[in-house]
Formats: structure tokens, sequence, C-alpha cells
């Protein structure tokens, strides 16, 4: 589920679009690197997109919500600990990269070292980055931690797009005023992308339209 900020498509456009994602996330997706030091990054190949998200926001859950799988990404079992870039690869057309939490109150001064060193060093310098996907709790308040990294995302000049997660549980009137309060942070970003999501890995709200999103900035399928 998109927000009235995403550029307006006729149906037959969105109907293709929602085919092209499910195709491209339908297919293998594999883990094939993790790099804890910069020095470590694997060559640039297909186009990137990278998940950030504070500790427990629901990242792992939809990466594997958007690939099929039940554990492709898998939250480390005490947050925070995950300091390390994961890289998948889906079909030879995108990677998807799983990148530490944030704003874990034990991890709190590690994770920001790593997000102000390897983080931001990553995110600047990676020719092959084309957007960050930056998840938001529906059920929980902004927190500093989040605007922080919204900020240094500004300073890295990466474009990052706001999703929503865990949306099947806010009443329907308060995720809707989430999701205008989504929209007004876009604005208020110069690297932010206008079209924002609700989803949920739990019933797939937004998944199919977050798939076609990510498809758009696949290589073309050979052939």
């Amino acid at each position: 589920m998109s927000d009235f900020n995403a550029t307006p498509r006729t149906p037959d456009e969105e109907e293709r679009l929602l085919e092209a994602g499910r195709l491209l996330f339908a297919g293998p997706c594999d883990f094939f690197f993790g790099a804890q030091k910069l020095e470590q990054l694997p060559p640039p190949g297909a186009p990137e997109i990278a998940f950030a998200g504070r500790s427990n926001v629901g990242k792992s859950s939809l990466i594997n919500a958007l690939t099929g799988r039940r554990a492709l990404a898998r939250a480390s079992s005490e947050p925070g600990r995950t300091k390390q870039l994961n890289f998948f690869d889906l079909g030879g057309r995108l990677t998807l990269v799983d990148m530490p939490g944030y704003g874990y109150a034990r991890a709190a001064k590690d994770v920001k070292e790593d997000w102000q060193g390897m983080m931001f060093a990553y995110l600047r310098g990676r020719p092959t980055l084309q957007r960050v996907i930056l998840l938001l709790d529906s059920r929980i308040e902004l927190k500093a931690s989040d605007r922080e990294i919204m900020t240094l995302l500004d300073r890295a000049a990466v474009t990052f797009q706001i999703v929503l997660t865990k949306c099947d549980a806010p009443r329907p009137g308060a995720l809707e005023a989430k999701r205008s309060q989504a929209a007004d942070l876009a604005r208020q970003h110069p690297a932010a992308y206008p079209g924002t999501f609700a989803t949920s890995s739990d019933t797939g709200l937004g998944i199919p339209e977050l798939r076609a999103e990510l498809a758009a900035l696949a290589l073309p399928q050979a052939g």
C-alpha cells in the first residue's frame, strides 16, 4: 500500500509492475556475502537496495516476506549485536543488503559509531547503491535515532524511501496518521523519495506493491 504521493499510474501499468515484482521476487535469492569492514565489501555488481531501521523494527521479517522465504534473513538473538552488512543475490538482477539495526539502548554507542563510520562510508561511496529502504515501526512514535539516520542519509546524498512496518497492529485511524507523518517526513528531507509504503509481514499488506517498486530498480531480465 503506497501513499498518495506515489507517481500516478494507469491500471495497466500498475498490473504490469505488480507482475514484474512478483516474478522477480519469486526467483532465486541467496545470501552470498557478509562484510564487517569496508575493505571486505564485495565488488560492485547488480543494483543494490539496502534495508535500514531500528533494532526490532521488523527488517528481517520484511526481507523474508518480500522474498517468500521463512529464514533468508535472520534476526540476531540479542538486538543491536549484528554489525555486518549482509548481501543477498536476487536472481542476478538485484542485490538486497541487510544493514545493522540502530538505536538499541545497550549497544547505542557502538551502533552509532558503526553508522558514523563504516555504514556512512558504505552509503556515501557505494556506486551500485540505488536506494535505502528506511523502516519505521507503525506502532510507536518516531525516535531521535530515526531522525539522526535521516539526516545522515541526507548528508550522504543517498536516496531513501520510508516504509512503515507492522501495519496490521494499529487501528485504521492511527495507521492513517502514521502514513501522513511518514509522507510529511519525506517532504522534509532532500534525500527522501516521495512515495511511502505501509506494510505487514504477517498479513502481506503492501508487500506486492513494494516488490513492484523495487523491481523497477533491477537489471532487465535476460533474454
